[in-house]
């Protein structure tokens, strides 16, 4: 029993987040090594999180003593901590927040680790910087590319904040889309269910069995009865599909039957497109589903996808083999679930096959992809989603001039993209003067207006030469005087740590550009550079 009682202890510990992103998720979890860079607010935030999720282990690398200063905003320090390493006193609070996540630290300077030992990042799953220079991330994001490490950048300035991720390729196979059409195949039903759809006489007058029949097997039918009258086709114009709407009424015996109400609301399932959606398309047809032995895991699969959907798929994608709540009669229900079941069961197998052939092919071992895998991989392969980024390197030196002045004209993205630019020339000038403007009150006035020279500068580089930023946002970037407010802080850190969740279980789709918080407005947005 003692045995049992240590087994179930995570489950219970982990038992909420285990709901959302499943075992597989906490092991991707529990595997994972995560480094960051500068333990103040804002990275202290986002670990807190990743501690308290179950983390594997973590690094902290800071090289600064605790002064009076970061008591007022970092609630994993107290007195007891003045004049101890930073990263030191860090690592022992959140030992005490999970004590299964091992946590060490590295009393140094970022920025002279980043110079002298850039091969130490090379462990690590995901590297956390935050509050890193331009001149210091452009470095490390080299370094974790080169390395196929995951960068997540976060920055937290008065009143407003930055999240960047950044990696050369990221897929996720579960990316769990909060609305999604079911993959019921009411425009393509395959043998079995049309045979189960036709022993069900959807005109029997017996109240119960026709009050009960499943809104699937109406729609099959009457689908199929439509089309018979239409040469064969299905309906597709608004028109149409109000006159299907009002062949199923027809077949009402009742107001009251909400199994045929259920049918008039989903009938537009009836008229899906059939093949697969564009964005599938383009990743089947992605250069990298040519494999060789040096593929991913997820590349053979869409390998095996793309043969899967020309044969055994007809230009389908493998069945999830789910069917959502409906009004029927239980047997009826149980029938449909076996029979998705089985259809699903049978595609998987399919796919199964065909990535064996592909493993034997590229000279790996047949058995190196488990099944497992594979069935979590047919469940979502509608989907899937590849992400690539440009590097910050290349963000910064070739801005995409169209998207710029799109964002920058846009009164929606405008103060999202003025801060973008404000940031970037607040690491100008701190190269320029070594300290942040503002930093000093008595300089402010001064501040000002070298600030907005910098900042001029940097819009001529992405393109926006005559153009001209908020005299008002210019001036409270400077009042803000590099201040890590707290509460900004843990937003951002927050969003950093969701972000290195999403990369690390390889669930959800993480941010695709530089996520902007302005806490001036409390408006965040996302700017695709």
């Amino acid at each position: 029993m003692a045995a049992a009682g240590v087994v179930a202890e995570p489950k219970t510990k982990y038992d909420r987040q285990l709901r959302i992103w499943g075992d597989q998720g906490q092991a991707a979890l529990e595997k994972a090594s995560i480094c960051l860079l500068n333990c103040g607010p804002t990275g202290t935030e986002a670990l807190k999180n990743l501690v308290l999720g179950g983390i594997g282990s973590v690094t902290v690398v800071d090289g600064s003593k605790v002064e009076a200063s970061d008591l007022g905003n970092n609630f994993l320090l107290d007195e007891g901590c003045l004049g101890q390493p930073r990263a030191k006193s860090i690592c022992s609070f959140l030992q005490e927040l999970n004590d299964a996540v091992k946590a060490k630290f590295v009393e140094e300077t970022p920025a002279t680790l980043i110079d002298t030992n850039p091969s130490f990042f090379s462990q690590f799953t995901v590297v956390i910087a935050t509050q890193l220079p331009e001149s210091s991330l452009l470095k490390l994001d080299d370094i974790c590319r080169k390395a196929d490490i995951v960068l997540v950048a976060a920055r937290s300035y008065g009143l407003t904040g930055l999240v960047r991720v950044s990696v050369k390729e990221h897929s996720v196979i579960e990316s769990k889309p909060d609305h999604f059409l079911d993959d019921l195949r009411l425009h393509n039903p395959w043998a079995e269910l049309k045979q189960f759809a036709k022993s069900i006489d959807i005109s029997d007058k017996d109240p119960v069995v026709h009050k009960h029949t499943p809104y699937i097997v109406i729609l099959v039918r009457l689908a199929e009865k439509w089309a018979d009258s239409h040469d064969g086709n299905l309906p597709s114009t608004r028109q149409e599909k109000r006159e299907f709407k009002d062949l199923i009424r027809a077949h009402m015996l009742n107001v009251d039957e909400e199994n045929y109400k259920e049918a008039v609301e989903s009938s537009y399932k009836v008229s899906v497109t059939p093949g697969i959606s564009n964005e599938i398309r383009q990743i089947i047809d992605d250069n990298s589903a040519e494999v060789d032995s040096s593929s991913s895991d997820f590349w053979i699969l869409v390998a095996a996808l793309k043969e899967f959907v020309a044969n055994e798929g007809n230009g389908e994608l493998p069945l999830e083999g789910t069917i959502p709540d409906m009004t029927s009669l239980t047997e009826y229900y149980v029938s449909l679930q076996k029979i998705y079941q089985a259809k699903a069961e049978a595609d998987c197998l399919a796919m199964e096959h065909r990535v064996k052939d592909i493993l034997k092919r590229i000279g790996r071992h047949p058995d190196s992809i488990s099944r497992a895998y594979i069935k979590t991989f047919c469940k979502n392969a509608r989907k899937l989603r590849v992400c690539r980024y440009r590097s910050i390197e290349e963000e910064f030196s070739s801005p995409i001039v169209s998207e710029v002045q799109r964002y920058f004209t846009d009164e929606d993205y405008s103060y999202a993209m003025n801060f973008y630019i404000l940031l970037r020339a607040v690491d100008r000038l701190s190269a320029n003067y070594n300290r942040l403007p503002g930093i000093f009150d008595s300089e402010i006035d001064e501040d000002i207006p070298r600030l907005k020279t910098v900042a001029t500068s940097v819009l001529s580089e992405m393109g926006l030469s005559g153009a001209s930023l908020s005299e008002d946002l210019i001036t409270e970037i400077c009042r803000f005087g590099g201040a890590e407010i707290h509460t900004v802080a843990a937003f951002i850190g927050g969003v950093a740590s969701q972000e290195v969740i999403k990369l690390v279980t390889k669930q959800f789709v993480p941010l695709r550009g530089t996520f902007i918080f302005n806490g001036i407005d409390l408006r965040s947005q996302v700017l695709e550079l």
